[in-house]
């Protein structure tokens, strides 16, 4: 039985497999609970100014346009990732107040997509996914299974330091 699938596996065309979305080479979701109301969780965590305290690689963070966060808000970030200093812009995609944060770059090294998304737990207790997506290039495609592991952890320990600060306050 199990020649007679390799057989037919072995005898299929691509035109066989189901054809695949573009997938990112990194696309990585970290999650935690938060004690802390929803309304406190995310009007903290998306306000970038806050991000140097929160984000373990981001240094410095500038408004390129006028607040109040909205679609179409372009924020600039400097950070230090793998020894290298990196320069990038994020344009706000979408911004649900309580809810959700889509941002993509439009100018750095690579594409990247950033989305957090705000979910009520319980009455005192917020839910958080931080997910990052997108295409570091030819080069780091090649190293994308360790960079995922990589970012992984640091988004890990960013969405910890994130819970230590505003749980603190409470």
């Amino acid at each position: 039985m199990s020649q007679l699938i390799f057989f037919r596996l072995w005898r299929m065309t691509p035109s066989h497999f189901p054809k695949k979305k573009h997938m990112s080479a990194v696309d990585i979701s970290t999650e935690i609970i938060i004690e802390r109301p929803i309304e406190v969780v995310s009007s903290y965590a998306a306000d970038p100014d806050n991000a140097p305290q929160w984000n373990q690689h981001i240094h410095a963070m500038s408004w390129r346009t006028p607040r109040p966060m909205r679609a179409g808000t372009l924020l600039a970030f400097e950070a230090n990732f793998l020894g290298r200093e990196l320069a990038y812009v994020y344009e706000v995609m979408r911004f649900e107040p309580a809810e959700l944060l889509v941002m993509r770059t439009t100018d750095g090294p690579f594409p990247m997509q950033t989305t957090y998304q705000w979910r009520r737990h319980n009455r005192h207790h917020t839910h958080m996914l931080l997910r990052n997506e997108g295409d570091p290039g030819v080069f780091f495609r090649l190293l994308s299974p360790i960079l995922s592991q990589i970012m992984g952890k640091a988004s890990q320990s960013d969405l910890e330091k994130l819970k230590q600060i505003l749980e603190q306050e409470g």
